[in-house]
């Protein structure tokens, strides 16, 4: 993920996943270049690496992991599984999943090697979306049967956390603090660099 700045619910869904399938731990990968993000300019990766180390300090069963920050070009995910994969050993050593909110899934179908990329991953789709059953059936009409019927298997519902990363910036930029919304340790950092136009 993007990850600008990290926040709350990225743990909170991070646990979530973590409970409903019994994960040995999550993986936090921030993003160089979104592709579907292509006209965004994101915060250095850094800047966003330190407040995922801070956010992520102490947490039980998460793990943060900066291969796509030295990787040129667009952040593939079917690359980052790949290079994953390598890192615990090959294909046969471990089992990955993807976590996706469902607010990914209007756009699944045009990721690169998507096919390959659900059948390396197990999805762990978590619900944020209103629509998520027309979210579902409109990404069914672009994969294959039984890589729909694994994004169903992958549902998970939790109740609906309100921090998001827009909120926080927005916040950050008016010299607000979003208090328990910002990770702990998250804060010090914003305020010693001066990220998302905080000045105070």
């Amino acid at each position: 993920g993007s990850f600008d700045p990290v926040h709350a619910g990225h743990l909170y869904v991070a646990r979530a996943a973590r409970e409903h399938a019994g994960l040995q731990e999550v993986i936090f990968v921030p993003a160089a270049r979104p592709p579907h993000k292509p006209d965004r300019v994101l915060t250095p990766g850094d800047d966003r690496l330190a407040l995922l180390e801070a956010a992520l300090d102490g947490a039980v069963g998460m793990r943060l992991v900066d291969l796509e920050l030295d990787r040129e070009g667009p952040s593939y995910t079917i690359e980052t599984v790949r290079a994953l994969e390598d890192l615990f050993g090959g294909p046969d050593a471990v089992e990955l999943h993807l976590i996706l909110g469902g607010d990914n899934l209007p756009g699944l179908g045009s990721w690169r090697e998507v096919e390959e990329l659900l059948e390396r991953a197990t999805p762990l789709v978590v619900h944020r979306e209103e629509d998520l059953e027309g979210a579902l059936a409109r990404v069914g009409e672009e994969l294959p049967a039984h890589l729909e019927e694994k994004l169903r298997r992958g549902l998970i519902v939790v109740a609906p956390h309100p921090a998001s990363s827009t909120t926080l910036r927005e916040q950050l930029a008016r010299g607000e603090d979003p208090g328990a919304h910002l990770p702990a340790g998250c804060m010090d950092i914003v305020r010693a660099r001066g990220l998302y136009g905080w000045n105070c």
